[in-house]
Parts: structure tokens; sequence; C-alpha cells
């Protein structure tokens, strides 16, 4: 119950990404994610109450979080590049089928029963409603776009680097501070090389702050300490819920009304996640 409670809570705080991203639409996206899990990387000093220590841990472990954090936002801000956002944002979101169908590869006495897949594409079908409900007209593409490929990379990513976590030697989740600054810097050395310099404002600067905190930083703290304690079967279950709150968050920041499609897609999600879980 602790696990799912600590899952949810980063859910939470990934559901504020789009109304945060919003409002920094003018930043470019390397930069704003550089500077974000920097930020984010500072939770850890009083997590490991400012033991520094608590950050070392084997390089096998660093290079498994480093392709976490830093390789899915990396393949996701590519697959942005070159296909429709609409239908990337969704292939990225079969990371958390990845996360139930793919469990048994790569933890040892975990098994998938014909329930977890059934409810896992119950939750993909929910997080799908929400997203091209949200999308509208003259949004998708057709033809196929090498941002796909990317896209589904970007979700293997994730859900594989979940699913290591609980095969690497134990590490505190301070050392998820080490992640995050190894993959903020890569990510600011790709904003040099690909894209072009800005000033930030000193509004800009609070909403990156917020961004760290949040779901660049805080989140990945509680994800990690949920994936470590809990059930990653049904972790990834809940984790449909994410564009459906994300969803909601945005048209509310925006004044818009909320759409039919959020109320269908958090059905399915929420049963999705109740039977697979039983």
């Amino acid at each position: 119950m602790k696990a799912d409670l600590l899952a949810l809570a980063a859910i939470a705080l990934w559901g504020t990404l789009a109304p945060l991203g919003v409002k920094l639409t003018h930043l470019p996206p390397f930069l704003l994610t550089g500077l974000g899990l920097l930020v984010g990387s500072l939770i850890a000093l009083p997590l490991s109450r400012f033991r520094l220590s608590e950050w070392r841990v084997p390089l096998p472990t660093l290079l498994v979080g480093i392709y976490g954090l830093f390789g899915f936002h990396f393949l996701l801000f590519m697959a942005l590049r070159t296909a429709p956002a609409v239908e990337a944002n969704l292939i990225n979101y079969l990371w958390p089928l990845g996360m139930v169908v793919l469990a048994p590869l790569f933890l040892p006495g975990v098994t998938l029963h014909t329930q977890h897949v059934a409810a896992a594409l119950i939750g993909f079908a929910g997080a799908a409603i929400a997203i091209l409900g949200r999308g509208g007209a003259g949004e998708t593409g057709s033809g196929f776009q090498i941002g796909y490929l990317l896209a589904l990379a970007s979700a293997f990513v994730w859900s594989s680097y979940s699913l290591l976590t609980r095969r690497l030697p134990h590490f505190p989740t301070a050392a998820v501070g080490g992640f995050a600054a190894a993959s903020g810097l890569l990510s600011l050395a790709c904003h040099a090389a690909l894209e072009p310099s800005v000033t930030l404002t000193a509004g800009d600067w609070l909403l990156v702050v917020a961004l760290g905190l949040g779901p660049l930083g805080g989140a990945f703290f509680l994800w990690d300490a949920a994936i470590k304690r809990g059930d990653t079967r049904r972790i990834g279950l809940l984790a449909f819920a994410t564009p459906i709150l994300s969803t909601v968050l945005l048209l509310v920041t925006t004044g818009q009304p909320l759409q039919w499609n959020v109320a269908v897609a958090a059905v399915l999600v929420v049963g999705a996640a109740l039977w697979g879980s039983r």
C-alpha cells in the first residue's frame, strides 16, 4: 500500500509537467530539461542529510540511472521533433504497458497472467482516449515517421529502467540525485549543440525551480522508492493515470471545459488498475 501511495505521488507530480511546460514553451526543451534535472538533483541533499557519500554508486548503477533519466528525455524530445506530437506522445505512453508485460523478463520470480495483459491494454486504451481527445483535429499526421520509433524507444527506456532498478545492487534513493545531475549536464550539452541560446527571466527561473522540485525532480525520487517497495505490474497500471491527470490539470489551468474523453479515460484506467491489482 505504501508503494502505491508513493507511486501515486510521483504520478501526481508528473501530471503537473504539461501545465508548467505550457508556461515555458518559449524555452528550448533540452535547456529546460537540463536545468530542471539539476534543480531536482538538489532534493538528494536533505534526503541524504547532506552526506554526498550516499550519492556514490557503482559505475554500472550510475550508467543505468543516466540511461533512464537522460535516455528517456533525449529520445522523447527527438521523437517530438520528427513526428506529430499527439501520436509521438501516445506511443511514448506505452511505457506503463511495458512495465507490466516486461516484468517477467527483468524480474526473476515475477509471473504474468492474462489478466495483467488485458488490464494493461485497457489502461493504454484509456491513456489513448485522453491524449487523442486532447489533441484535436489538425495535429495528427499520416504515414510512417522516424519519430514513431524514437517514441517507442523512449517508452522502452523508461519501462526497462524502472524494472532494472530492482535488479541492481541496493542503492539509497538519494543516489537518484546523482542520476539527475549527470543527466542534467548531458541535457545542457545537447542544448549547447542543438538549440539556440536564450536568456531566462526571473519568472522563468521560478517555474524552472517548480519543474525541478516536481515532475523533473521529486517525482523521480518518489518513483524509485515506490519501485523498490511495490509490485511493478500494479505500479505500471497505476501509471496510466498520468496522461489523464495531466490533461485535467492542463484544461483547468488554461480555463478550458473538461471533455467527455477525460471521464471515459478515467473510468478505463481506474477499472484496469483495480482489476489488474486483484
